[in-house]
């Protein structure tokens, strides 16, 4: 996560300078695998009081709304991604001893696949409760969209209005086709969903109630500050004044779009990634995803100005069809291939990344595995829907015993290795 506190212009740090990661986990029962609300058990100060963030080194682990939510994230600006995924697994680890003296461990994947958020949430109970119990009056987070999601963000910075209209042009132009990458919540209640990231069909419909909130998801084409504190983050504070009366949500994060712009860090912050099944394969995505982005911010294949004038309700539709079928999604949009260099005619999310990834190549070897199993065998939720084999009552435990087995070990999920 980059710096909290606002940077001043000379302290702003320039696109693809440095890098923030912030990856969320589930805390399960060691057995059972049902959902453990004790991160308060976890997260603890030297006085043995429950904290809101422990600091180890360059990496922090902090909580979230949800109590059986736990985030690891790079601890301030992080100068290079290489070796990152190496001290992510280090620190997964070391949870995962510590909660084993409770009984309890790590799952990864974005949505628990039988929680039942209905009777099962609870949340965070102690500093910054304030802020949660707010989002529960008005939004009530007794639902998967807001107690049942795991991601990984990515934050990018930029220094000035000029680079952050580089850089909200590129990221609204890759959100749609993310979800090819990183779907990895096909399950919900012990079903099948129609969506492989039923996080997203999910998220996009958690703040309903107030639609300013979240928007279409895609972010609507602003490019300087002034104009997306005018059109995006105003409407949202002025629409829910009534039902926040001390303010305590009238903060930039509130804006639950796929991409949200943190001002008072001077970075983006992407946050359509469904977390992976361990840290490699979400560095090895963060890594490509920012090589492709500072492509675009060049002009590598089209002028700036083309890539600003991309309409929102387009790239919307894209997104719902990727969220859908992910890497298999046929894109029929021509001028939308040509934004990244494409002009062999028609083709899938998933050929569009291969084709990505072979020009900007992720050379670090933990994250190249990893993120040649996503190219070649499909994102992580097409990978468990083959290995339930269609079996749920049977399958489930057994797949996710192994994919927290994958997260501990720090391994790709491969369906075949668990055999029938």
């Amino acid at each position: 996560m980059l710096a909290e506190s606002s940077p001043s212009a000379k302290d702003a740090i320039p696109l693809f300078e440095a890098y923030g990661v912030e990856v969320e986990y589930m805390i399960v029962h060691e057995n059972s695998l049902d959902v453990a609300p004790i991160a308060d058990q976890l997260l603890r100060d030297e006085q043995g009081n429950p904290s809101e963030e422990i600091e180890l080194g360059d990496i922090a682990w902090s909580n979230e709304l949800a109590l059986h939510v736990v985030e690891l994230k790079t601890n301030g600006p992080a100068a290079s991604l290489t070796g990152l995924a190496e001290r992510f697994q280090a620190n997964v680890q070391e949870i995962d001893t510590r909660l084993g003296g409770i009984g309890a461990r790590l799952m990864s994947s974005a949505m628990h696949p039988w929680m039942r958020p209905s009777v099962e949430m609870k949340l965070w109970p102690h500093g910054y409760n304030e802020v949660y119990e707010a989002f529960n009056v008005i939004f009530n987070c007794s639902g998967h969209g807001w107690a049942n999601l795991q991601s990984c963000h990515l934050n990018l910075p930029f220094n000035g209005d000029e680079e952050f209209g580089r850089l909200h042009a590129a990221i609204r132009l890759l959100l749609p086709i993310l979800p090819a990458l990183t779907a990895s919540s096909p399950v919900c209640e012990r079903q099948l969903m129609p969506h492989l990231d039923h996080r997203l069909e999910t998220y996009r419909h958690n703040a309903s109630r107030i639609p300013q909130v979240a928007g279409v998801v895609i972010p609507e084409a602003f490019y300087t500050e002034q104009d997306y504190r005018e059109y995006i983050l105003e409407p949202i504070y002025q629409t829910m004044a009534p039902l926040d009366l001390p303010g305590v949500l009238r903060h930039e994060w509130v804006n639950s779009r796929g991409a949200i712009a943190r001002f008072m860090r001077n970075a983006i912050e992407i946050r359509v990634m469904d977390v992976q099944e361990h840290p490699a394969a979400d560095v090895a995505i963060c890594q490509l995803v920012a090589n492709v982005a500072k492509a675009l911010t060049e002009e590598t294949w089209s002028p700036l100005v083309d890539q600003q004038k991309a309409e929102t309700l387009r790239l919307r539709d894209i997104f719902l069809n990727v969220v859908d079928d992910a890497d298999e999604t046929m894109i029929i949009d021509p001028d939308y291939l040509h934004f990244f260099g494409w002009n062999q005619g028609l083709c899938s999310a998933g050929q569009l990344w291969r084709s990505l990834a072979e020009r900007f190549p992720v050379t670090e070897k933990p994250l190249a595995d990893a993120l040649d199993t996503i190219l070649n065998e499909g994102p992580l939720a097409r990978r468990i829907v083959k290995a339930l084999q269609g079996n749920l009552p049977e399958r489930l435990p057994i797949v996710y015993h192994d994919l927290c087995d994958c997260l501990h070990e720090g391994r790709s999920f491969r369906p075949d290795a668990l055999g029938g």
